[in-house]
């Protein structure tokens, strides 16, 4: 009864791909080289595809000698869907948010359950230091700075939050017969619905959402049950603030398909993220253009933690509560008039 598959990224670096010394390379670790479902039944599904990553039409066989199940004493009972996170598998199911750690796939392992608030998750999402997850009271917010333990903040209610894909301060949630919803989550902490959009009535089923831009414009796809498939423009060239970090979704359905023999449309596939070169672990999984060039690593990026709280600014330059760090010892900054 198998309900979801993902993969760790959608640029497909291969782990068993030889790597050359001369380009100090990264090894591309083993969690690439598999492609990860939910079952309603089995759980949790590591299913070997390194051999479709290597480059070599000849061998593109699944070998099921490395293929895994995991569902410790039911735990994973009803899995819904299953995200990958860095080097965990976020798994929604009967239980709540399950946590595991997929490193080595074969033998994977729970790190944590969270269940308090969690009502019968569909979906989740993770940007950053906030998750976004669907489940049967709407879009709850969690805090991910810890991406092993995830932490729910707050919720905003919804009647049938089914999916959600986020874009940097929005996040766009199929919301069945509401339509497509558009969060505000500039502050994540403190969501607002921005919008709902339905185009007249036009959608109405709306089980899935995937966000792509082509020639500048930013476009919506949306999975609208037995309204077929639509494309929904959100922004365009002709905008003033179309070249700004996050202007404002305007959205328009430019675009229809009626599925064949009455079929409904339930979900997307997600196309190719090219905008990051690292993972919310710190694993490399793209090559740069120059010799040992590589983004920050894990513990690189906790430059924006202090005491594993994320530190934040002020607008204000007289801030007293602003410190900085001098010589190892944290010290509050001088500020001169």
């Amino acid at each position: 009864y198998a309900t979801s598959v993902a993969s760790p990224t959608t640029i497909a670096p291969s782990p068993i791909r030889r790597q050359t010394a001369l380009n100090e390379e990264p090894e591309i670790p083993l969690i690439y080289g598999f492609v990860y479902a939910t079952d309603r039944e089995l759980g949790l599904l590591c299913v070997f595809g390194g051999t479709l990553l290597d480059g070599n039409p000849l061998n593109n066989f699944i070998d099921h000698e490395f293929n895994t199940t995991f569902n410790p004493d039911g735990l994973l009972d009803g899995a819904m869907k299953v995200t990958i996170v860095g080097q965990y598998a976020y798994v929604c199911c009967d239980t709540g948010l399950v946590v595991i750690d997929v490193s080595h796939p074969p033998k994977p392992k729970v790190v944590s359950v969270i269940e308090q608030g969690i009502n019968m998750p569909r979906s989740v999402e993770v940007q950053f230091q906030y998750g976004f997850l669907c489940d049967k009271d709407g879009v709850k917010i969690l805090d991910t700075t810890d991406i092993s333990k995830p932490k729910l903040i707050t919720t905003v209610p919804l009647g049938d939050a089914k999916n959600v894909y986020v874009a940097r301060t929005y996040a766009y949630v199929s919301a069945g017969h509401q339509g497509l919803v558009i969060l505000d989550v500039k502050n994540p902490s403190k969501p607002v619905i921005d919008q709902v959009y339905n185009a007249g009535g036009k959608i109405s089923d709306l089980h899935d959402v995937q966000l792509g831009i082509t020639n500048v414009s930013a476009f919506a796809y949306l999975a609208d049950g037995h309204n077929g498939f639509h494309v929904v423009q959100l922004t365009n060239a002709n905008r003033p603030d179309n070249n700004g970090f996050s202007p404002r979704p305007l959205p328009e359905l430019i675009a229809t398909y009626e599925l064949p023999h009455h079929g409904h449309a339930l979900s997307i596939s997600k196309g190719i993220d090219r905008d990051r070169a690292v993972d919310e672990s710190g694993n490399q999984i793209a090559v740069f253009g120059r010799v040992g060039a590589r983004p920050l690593n894990r513990l690189e990026q906790n430059i924006y933690l202090r005491n594993g709280v994320p530190w934040r600014v002020s607008n204000d330059p007289f801030d007293s509560d602003i410190f900085i760090l001098e010589q190892g010892a944290t010290i509050p900054a001088v500020r001169q008039p």
